[in-house]
């Protein structure tokens, strides 16, 4: 299910990792909900073995650059930015940056740290955001970074200093590629892929990838994996990256969410490659990793995976807990939420929403309205409605709003 983590974990720009023990390991960024900073001064560390990606396990802080702990002792108390990681002969490295350019490595006994020793990545530091590190089959390690223009070297075998003979200083470029920053590397086969922040369609919502026959390039331009627009409307940014587990490949990407540009979580979806080694761009959904979500059990209406409008999600009540919100009215053409995919199995014939507010809730599937709610209270309350066709199978549905404001908690389906 969309998101991975628990609703109090903001973790952007994830690097998704298997490590020697078997496990996947997401390194990531730290939002603070109601924050008007991008990230935070601390990195958090989650892993799973769950095959569906639902069951993870916080490790906690890993890392820390506080006024308390300054890990970063040149630059103390400075937000810590996408990190990336990997281990190497024994040891796991943490490479970090800043908002002032800074690029460190830190190092630890364990994949979820905490990391220590912090230094400088000699060749690189401060010059750039979003480091990538790689390791080939041959051992050879490699270091990227950089914002809208992509830098790469070889990494020497103390994974901190960089063979600055091998500086390639243009292995993706915005002109060419649509690159805006937060790069990632992995390989397949005898194919290297440089995923990255794209922004071909306008805004910085696409995460795309290059595909080279060797590290450092050249590059040439794939195509986009997949685009978080309409995610939330003050949604700016993607980042993250592709890797495999068990036997499946996914793109790890990030969400915005609390209509802000720094509340934003970790999703992934399931891609797939084609013979010739292109990757086909994917929708984000709600069901994520997992199975289509269950229309006959209740649904938190804050799975929303696509939302336009006045539209977006919000806390409230308890601890965690979400609802979706439709601020400003409006009419069902420009405000809608949409989910992907609900199973309804042999069929559904009725609905229900708990919701609160004025105006009505229609429902979409198979491309035309099938139901429609009217909601007139000032508290959550439960509306039911009949279906005027019956919907069977696993379809993408979509909420539609009209009036004055509702607020939507969840809503569920009946035969």
């Amino acid at each position: 299910m969309n998101p991975l983590l628990p609703r109090n974990f903001f973790t952007p720009d994830a690097e998704a990792r298997v490590m020697p023990d078997g496990r996947l390991y997401l390194y990531g960024s730290n939002d603070i909900s109601g924050s008007k900073e991008y990230c935070s001064k601390e990195y958090r560390v989650f892993s799973t073995e769950d095959p569906k990606l639902e069951e993870w396990r916080d490790h906690g802080i890993s890392f820390r650059n506080t006024v308390e702990e300054p890990g970063i002792q040149a630059h103390p108390d400075t937000l810590l930015f996408a990190p990336d990681a990997i281990y190497c002969d024994g040891k796991y490295y943490l490479y970090i940056c800043g908002s002032n350019e800074f690029e460190w490595v830190a190092e630890a006994d364990k994949p979820e740290g905490p990391f220590e020793k912090a230094r400088p990545v000699v060749g690189a530091d401060g010059t750039g955001i979003d480091p990538a590190v790689f390791i080939d089959d041959d051992g050879q390690a490699y270091y990227f970074w950089g914002q809208f223009r992509l830098k790469g070297a070889k990494l020497n075998k103390d994974m901190t200093t960089l063979d600055m003979s091998s500086l390639n200083e243009e292995v993706l470029t915005e002109m060419e590629h649509g690159f805006h920053e937060g790069a990632s590397i992995r390989k397949r086969g005898s194919k290297y892929y440089m995923v990255y922040t794209d922004v071909s369609r306008g805004k910085a919502t696409c995460m795309s990838y290059a595909m080279a026959d060797s590290p450092l390039g050249p590059y040439q331009r794939g195509g986009v994996i997949v685009d978080n627009v309409y995610c939330d409307p003050s949604s700016w940014n993607n980042h993250g990256s592709i890797g495999e587990f068990n036997g499946q490949w996914y793109v790890f990407y990030h969400r915005s969410t609390q209509n802000g540009v720094t509340c934003r979580r970790v999703c992934a979806e399931p891609i797939f490659f084609n013979e010739d080694g292109t990757i086909d761009e994917v929708p984000m959904t709600s069901q994520g990793a997992g199975d289509p979500v269950d229309a006959f059990a209740e649904i938190d209406a804050a799975i929303a995976c696509r939302m336009k409008g006045n539209i977006y999600i919000v806390p409230y009540g308890e601890e965690d807990n979400e609802i979706l919100t439709n601020c400003g009215g409006g009419n069902w053409i420009e405000d809608w939420a949409e989910y992907r995919y609900i199973d309804f199995a042999g069929g559904a014939s009725a609905w229900k929403l708990t919701a609160k507010g004025e105006g009505s809730v229609s429902v979409m599937a198979d491309s035309r309205k099938i139901g429609s709610i009217t909601v007139n209270s000032e508290e959550f309350a439960e509306f039911s409605g009949v279906l005027t066709a019956t919907v069977e199978g696993i379809k993408p549905v979509w909420l539609l709003f009209e009036g004055k404001g509702m607020d939507v908690d969840s809503f569920i389906f009946f035969r």
